[in-house]
């Protein structure tokens, strides 16, 4: 029960003014009668809503960041039913306006439209439905809630999309499929044709020269059902945030917008794309990834606050990986890894080749530039410190063979999907 209204409020001050026109003990008594009689009444001729039942339809997915809508239908089997509802759902869904006025009239049914904007990836679920019936006076109402499920996953928004066609315009130099003076050598066979000026000479096939009246060069391609294996690491260091141009995500967003650029892109070229999720044990896994499965499986993966079990991912690797594949592991550059991925690396270059992805804070490197006082020097040399422990480190993983992008978070992307097809046009994958 709740004393409600604008109607309510001067039904109140009209009880209260008889109350003064009358003598004192008397005015209290007529006032409190009055007021009680309202109450009563009002009560009395409101709407039951424990009665009211609900039913939900609408999106179930959407790009976080993106607008969609979850329709409420609400279903009166009493009286006219008069007052306001609430939709109550996680903040993090972002809804645009949670109260509206409801009329319904007896027996009949509402739909109701509900604009959700999530704001963090994941599942957004909806809390409880509460109803406040108001009565014809206005001065009390009738209120419950209800429990009424639904959830919309909020998927990665995959900002990195839009470097997609350069990317594949590239793509498509390399496998010749358009004209271009400077042509992706590849290493598979693909063709003989006429010499034209701009081809590298070593591609003279001069056997087929010696029978034909033109000079003749092979064409290739660049290879093609090969094998990537993407593992994301979502342990300890991927919670840690990094300031990009969409604000303060955490490593672990960047490092899945990273993976699903390179994850499209190695599909139109034709390869095979397998993606793991790992902190000490399995989070996600998508065989044979495709898009829309590899958002699905990427939403509700949250940072763990554990170390990253590099043996395990490795064994995981080498167990999943029958043949020969570009291994690519998305973490973080950290002193941990001397002692936790640099010892298996023999076991695992021996089968596969192996490419680390990671991302710089921007922080990191604006501290470092500083020189203003004394404050900004000393946090100068701690930040050039730990730039140096990131180069060492980067070295030391190449000089076992192991390939290394080391960017920031809006630059990640690119600079992953750069690498991958210079290895491709290269043949070393």
């Amino acid at each position: 029960m709740a004393l409600t209204g604008r109607a309510g409020l001067l039904a109140l001050i009209g009880v209260f003014v008889v109350g003064l026109l009358l003598p004192s003990w008397q005015g209290i008594l007529v006032l409190f009668g009055l007021l009680v009689l309202c109450v009563a009444v009002d009560l009395l001729l409101a709407a039951g809503v424990r009665r009211l039942t609900f039913s939900r339809a609408g999106a179930t997915s959407v790009r976080t960041g993106e607008p969609c809508v979850v329709q409420l239908t609400v279903h009166n089997p009493g009286r006219r039913l008069r007052g306001v509802l609430r939709d109550a759902w996680a903040p993090s869904a972002g809804v645009v306006t949670d109260r509206v006025a409801v009329d319904v009239p007896a027996g009949g049914s509402r739909v109701l439209s509900f604009e959700l904007r999530p704001v963090r990836r994941g599942d957004r679920a909806a809390d409880r439905v509460t109803v406040r019936s108001h009565g014809p006076l206005g001065i009390a109402a009738r209120q419950g809630s209800h429990v009424v499920p639904w959830t919309v996953r909020a998927l990665p928004p995959f900002h990195s999309r839009r470097h997609l066609p350069p990317l594949l315009e590239r793509l498509r130099e390399l496998d010749g499929r358009r004209a271009s003076l400077i042509r992706g050598a590849g290493t598979e066979f693909d063709s003989l044709r006429a010499y034209v000026i701009g081809d590298d000479v070593r591609s003279i096939d001069w056997r087929a020269s010696a029978r034909s009246s033109d000079v003749v060069v092979r064409t290739w391609r660049p290879e093609r059902d090969r094998q990537v294996t993407v593992v994301l690491d979502t342990a300890r260091t991927s919670a840690g945030r990094v300031d990009g141009a969409l604000g303060g995500l955490p490593r672990l967003d960047t490092a899945m917008d990273a993976a699903l650029l390179l994850s499209a892109l190695a599909s139109q070229a034709r390869d095979q794309v397998d993606f793991l999720a790992f902190s000490q044990q399995v989070r996600a896994s998508v065989p044979r990834a495709t898009l829309p499965v590899l958002v699905q499986a990427m939403a509700p993966l949250e940072a763990e606050l554990v170390e990253f079990d590099a043996r395990g991912a490795v064994a995981e690797v080498l167990r999943r990986a029958g043949r020969r594949s570009l291994v690519v592991l998305l973490t973080s550059l950290e002193p941990s890894m001397e002692h936790g991925l640099l010892p298996l690396l023999p076991a695992l270059a021996t089968r596969h080749h192996l490419l680390v992805a990671s991302v710089s804070d921007p922080a990191v490197h604006a501290m470092a530039a500083g020189r203003g006082d004394l404050e900004s020097v000393y946090a100068a040399a701690a930040a050039e410190r730990t730039l140096a422990e990131r180069r060492r480190l980067t070295a030391l993983l190449a000089r076992h063979g192991v390939d290394v992008v080391d960017a920031l978070p809006d630059d990640l992307p690119r600079a992953l999907a750069d690498r991958y097809l210079s290895l491709k046009a290269a043949g070393k994958l």
